[in-house]
């Protein structure tokens, strides 16, 4: 039983690392809030100022602010989506006692160590280039004309990219939970004649509604920042289509 001494002496212990913590985190915060209300120009120091509310005036009253939240919306939704709905199944894939399962698995994951810039550029240049793609070669050969996705789909093609990215995240997330299942559960629930997708909807998801979770949650956090996708391929264009947040 721990005492009040011992008490003590953890929170000592702990004591260092909750202040780093506490620095790395209130640092930031408070620079992000100290420059917000200053003009800041790293090229021009000498034109440094006090701006007061002019930098939140500005940015309310800009015609691509109410655009700029709709196009955020719709990425973080649509990410969520995705990497949920793809990530259930490709975990239930991967998870099944096939040979290769290792290298599957390592192969699902390398998405995810691929910097967002370099995996920004590789969908642009390598697959959604309309001269030298390889969607438009597809289509070239099949006799139809190349589409233009970064100029006719700008968002939906910002969308598929991110999505890309994060599928690896909520494919681990989601078999780490579905690897905590019982197996005994789903074998009573086979001889008692349940259908897999009954099995699946009234065993297996509730399972993963905690995982599910935390990959809405760490995810938000991290796509309402998103900046460095846009700005290599379709740079809040044409027009403000694919202006989010973080880009304006």
């Amino acid at each position: 039983m721990a005492t009040q001494s011992s008490r003590a002496a953890a929170r000592l212990m702990v004591a260092p690392s909750v202040i780093v913590l506490f620095i790395w985190m209130i640092v930031p915060l408070a620079l992000t809030v100290f420059y917000a209300f200053r003009i800041y120009r790293l090229l021009s120091p000498e034109r440094n100022g006090w701006a007061g509310l002019r930098n939140f005036s500005w940015f309310l009253n800009a015609p691509e602010f109410w655009i700029a939240i709709t196009n955020t919306l719709l990425l973080v939704g649509g990410v969520l989506v995705i990497t949920i709905v793809l990530g259930i199944l490709i975990a239930l894939l991967i998870d099944q006692p096939v040979w290769g399962q290792g290298p599957l698995r390592i192969l699902v994951i390398s998405p995810f160590f691929v910097m967002p810039p370099v995996a920004a550029s590789i969908w642009e240049n390598l697959f959604m280039h309309p001269q030298n793609g390889l969607f438009a070669a597809v289509s070239m050969g099949l006799g139809y004309k190349p589409i233009l996705f970064m100029e006719s789909y700008p968002m939906s093609s910002v969308i598929f990219i991110v999505s890309w990215e994060w599928l690896p995240f909520a494919t681990l997330i989601l078999l780490t939970a579905l690897q905590s299942l019982s197996s005994e559960q789903l074998e009573a629930a086979e001889m008692d004649g349940a259908p897999a997708i009954s099995r699946f909807r009234y065993i297996v998801l509730p399972h993963l509604t905690r995982a599910i979770t935390v990959v809405i949650l760490i995810q938000t956090i991290f796509l309402l920042g998103i900046f460095g996708e846009i700005f290599t391929t379709t740079q809040g264009g044409p027009g403000s289509a694919s202006t989010t947040l973080p880009y304006m």
